[in-house]
């Protein structure tokens, strides 16, 4: 038992337990991750508060006020209060983002300010319709259009505000639709004698990260724009046509009712709408490709694979060298690997994560080069293993930057590792003792 602990497959397994306790520390740099997005979480959020949050913006729809008479259980009749939404017809809205990006302390988000005109027209037969085939009294004299915003303090300026023409004013309210708080217009529509609505709205917006529409009428046209090169369109329909280049993108989308789970008039009762209403959003984030964070939480899911890869580079110099390397002397130079992904985490932070990775990649290169130096007493070795280390850096930027190929590129990388690995160990005794430092090689080298 004693003989076969010093043979180069007991060393073997060794190393692979000493790379294995290497995971406790990279689990705790994974944690500090976790911990510093949620301070940059907690940072958007202070400048949401102050700016207005990822908001959400539909387009105007009529509340009726009704009564319906009701007979409960052994009651006489009697009224009771409720309301009825109709939506257009039509709705247009052009929307132009004005992007930036505001600090806090040393995090940052991007903001907009998103001036949007949106034109809606209610028909008179959809309004006709609706209130013949009601089983309540419409109230049309206290009806109301109603905006829904998610975030009413990102609300900068209303431009413009319009019924047919008339110019009108927003008020606020207490009602809410869905999850969403409103501005109210009164209107009323038995004054208006069956007329058609048409409503023209011009306001500013502004927001944090992402801005998502609804699409409130029988048939919906977006058009959205801004100076941001990376968009990333989600929600509950993508856009028709978009064009994305040097000085930002464009963005059109046309959305049917039949695209919605829900249809175009509606009473209070109905709460299937509201579950259905944040479903059917749609627009853009201000996406920032592979930011910060997300790099270091990369880098750190290759973290065991390079460590364990660096293990057997020095192993292979010990064994083809016929050196001599103590497991301690492994797990210090694990620790200062590991210490690579929390340098990078706080450099990153405050320079951008390619200067930091180039920074920690090279303290960690040095370090471990030169301890190699005097471990295996051979600067010629020491150098070569710092240019291995180097290269392995080198291969685990290009998996970082890689974004959408990353597996592939690492899966290629990790195939070629281990062909590489098989030629170099192919002569190797894995029962021959470990040689003393200045022993004949033919004890762990086979036969040619």
């Amino acid at each position: 038992m004693g003989k076969w602990m010093q043979t180069a497959t007991a060393k073997v397994l060794g190393i692979g337990v000493l790379a294995l306790l290497m995971t406790l520390p990279l689990m705790q740099v994974s944690g500090l991750v976790a911990e510093r997005q949620a301070l940059r979480t907690e940072a958007v959020n202070q400048i949401a508060q102050g700016w207005g949050g990822n908001q959400v913006l539909g387009g105007p729809m009529l509340v009726v006020p009704t009564r319906r008479l009701v007979t409960p259980d052994g009651q006489p009749p009697q009224w009771r209060a409720g309301s009825e939404t109709v939506l257009a017809d039509t709705l247009h809205v052009d929307v132009a983002l004005a992007t930036s990006t505001r600090q806090y302390g040393i995090y940052a988000a991007s903001v907009f300010v998103a001036t949007a005109k949106l034109q809606a027209a209610f028909r008179a037969e959809d309004l006709a319709q609706f209130r013949a085939g009601s089983d309540a009294a419409w109230q049309g004299g206290k009806a109301e259009l109603r905006l829904p915003v998610a975030d009413l303090r990102g609300l900068q300026q209303v431009d413009e505000l319009s019924i047919n023409g008339k110019p009108v004013r927003f008020e606020s309210s207490a009602e809410r639709f869905g999850p969403w708080p409103v501005v109210v217009v009164p209107i009323d529509l038995d004054a208006l004698g069956g007329q058609p609505i048409a409503v023209a709205i011009t306001l500013k917006l502004a927001g944090t990260e992402a801005l998502q529409l609804l699409p409130l009428a029988r048939s919906t046209d977006v058009t959205m724009r801004a100076p941001w090169r990376d968009p990333s369109f989600a929600g509950a329909a993508l856009p028709l046509e978009r064009s994305i280049g040097a000085n930002g993108f464009s963005a059109h989308w046309h959305l049917l009712d039949l695209n919605r789970s829900y249809g175009q008039h509606w009473n209070e009762r109905d709460d299937g709408v509201v579950n259905a209403l944040p479903c059917s959003s749609f627009g853009v984030q201000l996406y920032q490709p592979v930011d910060v964070y997300q790099r270091n939480v990369r880098a750190g899911k290759y973290g065991l694979l390079f460590i364990a890869m660096t293990f057997v580079v020095f192993f292979l110099f010990e064994v083809l060298k016929r050196l001599r390397v103590h497991p301690v002397q492994y797990l210090l130079v694990g620790m200062a690997l590991a210490t690579f992904y929390v340098v990078l985490l706080a450099l990153s932070e405050q320079i951008g994560f390619g200067a930091a990775y180039a920074i920690a990649a090279a303290a960690v290169v040095v370090i471990v080069g030169g301890y190699a130096v005097a471990v295996l007493r051979a600067r010629n070795a020491g150098c070569l293993l710092g240019g291995v280390l180097a290269l392995i850096y080198a291969m685990l930027y290009g998996l970082i930057a890689a974004e959408q190929y990353a597996l592939l590129v690492g899966a290629l990388v990790l195939l070629a590792t281990v062909a590489l690995l098989m030629y170099l160990t192919r002569r190797i005794d894995w029962y021959a003792y470990t040689p003393a430092l200045g022993e004949a090689p033919a004890a762990i080298m086979g036969r040619p």
